[in-house]
């Protein structure tokens, strides 16, 4: 028995040892970074306080009742209902014809794919002369047709529909190629037999697809959720937040309150915020549909 322990005691201790190194960085980089915020959150730290006083949830509160805040919240709320459901359908038929045996198929494929290999900034950039007024590419072509005053970026209602497009642009493709990875493995011999029972398309894709990659859809949702989010680089090019707070997300707003205004404990605690609301959405999402998944 003492040997038996002994080895166990050995193996056990060589797995922590080969784990330890992963586990201080995430110490430090992660849980700490984490603890210090929500400990930030509950402080009024600004420039009329350069030390830290606790104010308890006087942030959370003055947070919610803020006016920008929630018009940034929703926002944002808007940007992920526009950007996850389209960009993961989209990327869904992109896959199904990538996937299919056709020529220049590597082509099509990296064709897809080919926008997500572009950095954000640039991405901005390209667009922004899209929806450049009088001078860029969509203007020009309004032109023809009469429209010279075009300015999608420059007007409230239409600030966040431009974004929203760029920003299926450029992830589309990028969740393609895990729709297409889920798609390789269903095995061929699902849609063989369908096909001697002489079974529609339509029922196919219905029955065996869309079951089949459920586990990837799970996948792409939650990563597509998460990128609705953080992903805030095209702001500082494109709009930086305007026409009044129309474009503004929220962690551009949270890197504003903290960096601009230098109100880091109001910054915190819309960090928190954002990080709950982000398990939140990802908790229902994985056991809400892991309930419907096939993964066998």
């Amino acid at each position: 028995m003492t040997a038996k322990w002994s080895e166990q005691l050995k193996r056990n201790g060589f797995a922590w040892a080969l784990l330890l190194p992963s586990l201080i960085f995430l110490g430090l980089f992660t849980y700490y970074p984490m603890l210090k915020t929500v400990w930030l959150s509950l402080h009024q730290s600004d420039l009329a306080t350069p030390k830290p006083v606790f104010i308890g949830f006087d942030n959370y509160i003055t947070m919610f009742q803020d006016a920008v805040f929630q018009k940034v919240f929703t926002n944002n709320i808007w940007f992920a209902i526009g950007t996850v459901p389209t960009s993961m359908a989209l990327a869904f038929v992109m896959a199904l014809f990538a996937d299919k045996a056709m020529r220049g198929r590597g082509f099509v494929r990296f064709a897809y794919f080919y926008p997500n290999m572009i950095p954000m900034i640039a991405v901005a950039n390209i667009w922004l002369f899209i929806y450049t007024p009088q001078y860029g590419l969509l203007a020009r072509f309004a032109s023809w047709f009469g429209q010279s005053d075009l300015s999608l970026l420059g007007h409230p209602d239409t600030v966040m529909g431009a974004l929203v497009v760029m920003l299926i642009w450029k992830e589309a493709g990028y969740f393609m190629i895990f729709y297409l990875a889920g798609l390789q493995n269903i095995p061929k011999d699902l849609y063989e037999s369908a096909a001697v029972d002489g079974v529609g398309i339509w029922t196919v894709l219905r029955r065996i697809t869309i079951p089949l990659t459920m586990p990837t859809t799970l996948f792409v949702a939650i990563v597509a959720l998460t990128n609705a989010f953080k992903l805030v680089d095209h702001l500082w090019i494109m709009t930086k937040g305007g026409p009044d707070n129309a474009s503004s997300l929220l962690l551009y707003h949270i890197y504003d309150t903290a960096f601009s205004f230098y109100d880091q404990g109001m910054g915190a605690a819309m960090t928190v915020v954002m990080i709950v609301l982000l398990l939140v959405l990802s908790s229902l999402q994985f056991f809400g549909w892991d309930k419907k998944i096939h993964y066998q």
